[in-house]
């Protein structure tokens, strides 16, 4: 079983930076694509970014230059670095993976980002 545990969310100021971690553990094909979700109050979830084990990033539109996620394939880690956080930022994120050797995808608990001053 895969387990994706989240942390770095919070409350932060716009114009601000946060930095948010993923670390999948248990049996995992090398062959995966880990990737970040958002979803707001009222609103349905959303996918911001990806990226598989060769490195190759896809980003959603609204979070294009503004946000980077990266991995650190030795321990199974992906990060999301926010910068120029926006109020409408503001949401719960989640943590994805989809293991290309089982078919199966996970996700974490989730982490909330407030963008607010």
């Amino acid at each position: 079983q895969v387990q994706l545990v989240e942390s770095g969310g919070g409350l932060v100021q716009p114009g601000g930076s946060l930095r948010l971690s993923c670390a999948a553990s248990g049996c995992i094909f090398r062959f995966n694509i880990m990737g970040w979700y958002r979803q707001a109050p009222g609103k349905q979830r959303e996918l911001i970014t990806t990226i598989n084990n060769s490195g190759d990033t896809n980003y959603r539109v609204s979070v294009k230059g503004r946000f980077t996620i990266s991995r650190d394939n030795a321990k199974n880690t992906v990060y999301l670095q926010m910068n120029s956080l926006k109020p409408e930022d503001t949401a719960v994120y989640y943590c994805n993976l989809h293991d290309f050797g089982s078919g199966r995808t996970y996700w974490g608990q989730g982490t909330q980002v407030t963008v607010s001053s």
